[in-house]
């Protein structure tokens, strides 16, 4: 059976769990990952206190390993933009088609204060569970990077 840990402003992972939770995002997303600095730099803003700012992370543990992990940002953003995005969610390799992610992104959905947006890329497996739990594809995004 799964258990859960969710992180925010108000309850904050110690460093250990922190570096394990970014340990296990670095390892688990694979090709559709960031470099390790980045997820702790994504951990950072989800933990910050501020009014609108912030988000939260939820962990899943099966006995004490981790299993899985979403981390989840508000944008600030209500109405015109969705009011969070979810920035990484990663399962175990050895746990994938368990029915980790779908209840990993259950619980962000029912966590989450209003809309969720998320990027995904067209060949990723788990695109088929985001549409299965409503995600809709409305824009088709554009980057211009410097």
């Amino acid at each position: 059976m799964l258990n859960f840990e969710t992180y925010t402003p108000e309850s904050k992972p110690t460093n250990e769990e922190k570096e394990a939770v970014a340990n296990f995002l670095f390892k688990s997303l694979e090709q559709y990952g960031d470099p390790k600095a980045d997820i702790l730099k994504c951990m950072d803003y989800a933990l910050k206190e501020t009014v609108s700012f912030g988000g939260f992370i939820c962990v899943a543990f099966l006995e004490d390993k981790i299993v899985g992990a979403v981390i989840i940002n508000q944008t600030g953003m209500k109405d015109y933009i969705p009011e969070n995005i979810l920035v990484y969610i990663a399962t175990d390799a050895e746990k994938r088609g368990q029915g980790i992610g779908r209840q990993l992104m259950e619980k962000a959905i029912a966590t989450a204060k209003g809309n969720i947006a998320l990027h995904v890329e067209p060949d990723n497996p788990a695109k088929k569970l985001y549409e299965k739990l409503g995600f809709t594809n409305k824009y088709l995004e554009m980057r211009l990077v410097k």
